[in-house]
């Protein structure tokens, strides 16, 4: 997973009637069965559609699997600067047709944007690279804007000056970054967990110096092909349309017959013992992260995971470690716990700050409040409060375009079930305290986890 920062390539230039009536639309969401529409392309492109006529808008999300799992060790950050370039610049249109048929530099195409009140941008996660396309629905608009992200993803013209500059810059900004504390103990900590995994590759300067324009252009080559496109799309199209749609933003991208596998990429290989790393820091707090590798987001444990993690430390104020790391012994502000499941095992982590004096306890602490849930399991309270408390804030996770998005495409690039989000409830509820305490054991090893503590000596 790299850490340079996601790269969006324009901001979208919002008009006040259409968020006013977003926020109507996405209120009525939460009340309502949410039909996605699913179908494949002749390109093998597979297509996941929910339509919302309530406001003139089109949110589209192009997933593929491009993402920083599959850069070299030794070119970290490889497809997230790829994604970032592509908004330096495309080149001349090769048959000379459509509204953008010339070359355009960066400053052009951010105009262009700026003029279509509307926003297109790449980036590169873990697990896959996602181009996103946001404009109104008037055919005006969003023919041009569909036409402009075709160009920019098909003919990207990677001018080696605009990444020279780029490259100084993120190096710099990366290696500024490692003055702070978070960062290393992130970074640390990652390495530590996933070793040789490729969720575990930062990138640093050194990767960064390694790659040059034509990686670039390699990468794009290979990458984009509309057999492996995955598309979300959410607004106010019908099926016909947002098929033409998709049809149109693909249309350049190179075909052939098949689809080519791609390469496997190993799995996240379990800890085999307890690793603990004190790495002195100046600094005025002790940063900590204990974990270990987790689970993959297709484990079908994920609601009783998420419910148990609610109860440990992913549910603020109300949890188990907040209890007693913060209000019983005042021993740090703030402290959490997570799971980031992706295709691979993503790390388990639990997090805190406190002073460099008091790290040692706040570490023995934490480690026995995941030992004992995972020995013992919730309360029947812990359970109802967490699973009312989830319930209660599945709105909020739906109640806006793009967490709508968000969620067809995680559904679409998970091959979850067309109906996750009316069934998502009805999962939280049916979590039990027993599939709690079996999931979290089994996924959990308290007594080999990593525990990571940068600035911790008094």
């Amino acid at each position: 997973m790299s850490l340079i920062p996601l790269l969006s390539m324009n901001s979208l230039a919002w008009r006040r009637p259409a968020l006013a009536l977003a926020c109507w639309a996405a209120a009525s969401w939460a009340h309502a069965s949410l039909p996605i529409q699913h179908w494949t392309q002749p390109s093998g492109a597979r297509v996941f559609l929910v339509e919302s006529h309530a406001i003139p808008m089109v949110d589209v999300q192009i997933d593929i699997d491009a993402g920083s799992r599959r850069d070299p060790a030794t070119q970290a950050g490889l497809a997230s600067v790829m994604a970032g370039q592509m908004a330096n610049g495309t080149r001349a249109e090769p048959q000379g047709q459509g509204p953008y048929p010339q070359a355009m530099d960066e400053n052009q195409i951010g105009e262009a944007w700026a003029d279509l009140g509307a926003s297109f941008g790449a980036s590169a996660g873990g697990d896959r690279m996602s181009f996103g396309l946001r404009s109104l629905s008037y055919p005006d608009l969003l023919d041009k804007a569909v036409a402009l992200a075709a160009r920019q993803m098909a003919h990207p013209a990677f001018p080696e000056a605009m990444w020279l500059r780029d490259r100084e810059r993120i190096s710099a900004s990366i290696s500024e970054s490692l003055t702070k504390p978070g960062t290393v103990v992130q970074h640390r900590f990652a390495q530590t967990v996933y070793g040789m995994h490729p969720y575990g590759f930062r990138a640093t300067p050194e990767t960064l110096s390694r790659i040059g324009v034509q990686d670039l252009k390699n990468l794009h080559g290979q990458a984009l092909r509309a057999c492996r496109a995955k598309v979300s799309v959410v607004g106010a199209l019908t099926r016909a349309q947002a098929d033409t749609l998709v049809q149109r933003l693909l249309a350049q991208w190179p075909r052939e017959s098949g689809c080519p596998s791609l390469p496997p990429v190993p799995d996240v290989a379990p800890l085999a013992a307890a690793q603990n790393l004190n790495l002195p820091f100046d600094s005025a707090q002790a940063h900590v992260q204990i974990g270990q590798p987790g689970y993959k987001r297709t484990d079908p444990d994920f609601f009783a995971l998420l419910v148990g993690n609610h109860i440990l430390g992913g549910g603020g104020f109300v949890s188990r470690l907040t209890e007693q790391v913060r209000e019983k012994r005042g021993l740090s502000y703030s402290v959490y716990s997570s799971f980031s499941p992706g295709l691979h095992a993503g790390a388990f982590v639990v997090g805190l700050q406190t002073r460099p004096d008091q790290a040692t306890q706040a570490v023995n602490v934490a480690q026995q409040v995941v030992q004992e849930f995972v020995r013992e399991g919730p309360t029947e309270a812990e359970l109802q409060a967490a699973k009312a408390n989830l319930v209660g804030g599945f709105a909020l996770r739906i109640d806006s375009n793009r967490k709508l998005l968000d969620n067809v495409a995680n559904i679409a690039w998970n091959r979850l079930p067309l109906n996750y989000l009316n069934t998502w409830t009805a999962q939280i509820d049916r979590v039990s305290a027993a599939d709690v305490r079996r999931a979290m054991a089994r996924v959990l090893q308290p007594e080999r986890m990593v525990t990571v503590v940068v600035g911790g000596q008094p």
